[in-house]
């Protein structure tokens, strides 16, 4: 099989990347850091030649894995980056610029999956039942509680816009990680915090401005912004532990799969359907996610 040069090939690899796969520009950057550390390695162990994917053999790989993990490079960040190189090799594979695959067999050390840190019920009724008596607040409290309500991710959260919210289906649409979209029930509470901000977002919001939640310069809000804002309530609320959005996110798949056990519906409202999850990506229609949701999530069954 002809070698082609490795500058092609990163060049047709970040094509596929961006064009087929269309990943976010964040997520390209994350797998040709790991792919470029590859590379340098590969290099540093024969200098005087090109390093070469293709002749790749599985020992080398296996020793590069090795030697990470003796610098003190913790599991996860090991299966990161030998997940980034068999999507590599994958990619060669299919475009038949390699016979077998070298990453195929290679296991990266074990780790132990910290849980995550979620808010008790009392504790979130305590953040959420602050006083609206100013815009600021009544954004804030409706953004909160969406983010509890439907379990978003932060860039999920100050991504929407208006139109997103449907009030009659007690729905968002939500552009999630690869650009995947999905529809996400949103309970009672949720809903009528927001159309309480909705009624008071135009004191705010700059002309033809389209995202839902806006900053006091009437833009689109800034993930930092949010951030910045749940640690004044919970500072406010008397809180003393840590509040930033993941945890409101933790909190709502806690208390979904606790009361309900259905463990594919609140994979679905999560929009988990990445490489790193060793489950089935099943997909359910809405009706079935609405009808968990309403039965399961405290604040939904609340009028």
């Amino acid at each position: 099989m002809d070698t082609t040069p490795t500058d092609i090939i990163l060049a047709r690899y970040h094509h596929h990347l961006v064009s087929e796969k269309r990943y976010s520009p964040r997520t390209v950057v994350s797998y040709e850091s790991d792919l470029n550390d590859f590379l340098a390695w590969l290099e540093k162990q024969k200098p005087d030649t090109e390093p070469s994917l293709q002749q790749v053999q599985t020992w080398q790989v296996r020793q590069w894995v090795s030697q990470l993990h003796r610098k003190g490079l913790s599991g996860k960040s090991l299966q990161r980056k030998l997940s980034s190189i068999r999507r590599v090799y994958r990619f060669l594979l299919r475009e038949n610029l390699i016979e077998h695959n070298p990453v195929v067999d290679v296991q990266s050390p074990k780790h132990v999956r910290k849980l995550p840190d979620t808010l008790d019920a009392e504790t979130l009724d305590r953040l959420l039942s602050l006083e609206t008596d100013d815009v600021l607040a009544v954004r804030d409290r409706a953004l909160m509680e969406l983010l509890y309500s439907s379990g978003l991710r932060l860039a999920e959260l100050v991504g929407l816009d208006v139109t997103h919210f449907d009030r009659h289906q007690q729905q968002v649409r939500v552009l999630g990680k690869g650009n995947k979209e999905r529809y996400v029930p949103v309970g009672r509470v949720a809903v009528t915090a927001l159309q309480a901000w909705l009624q008071q977002r135009g004191a705010l919001a700059a002309h033809g401005e389209p995202a839902l939640f806006v900053s006091m310069r009437g833009t689109r809000l800034h993930p930092r912004s949010v951030q910045f804002r749940l640690n004044h309530w919970r500072l406010q609320q008397g809180l003393d532990q840590h509040v930033h959005p993941h945890k409101l996110r933790h909190s709502f798949a806690s208390h979904m799969l606790e009361s309900s056990g259905d463990l594919r519906a609140v994979q679905e409202m999560l929009g988990h359907a990445d490489i790193s999850t060793t489950q089935i990506y099943t997909h359910l229609d809405f009706q079935h996610l609405a009808s968990v949701y309403d039965k399961a999530h405290p604040r939904a069954r609340k009028k």
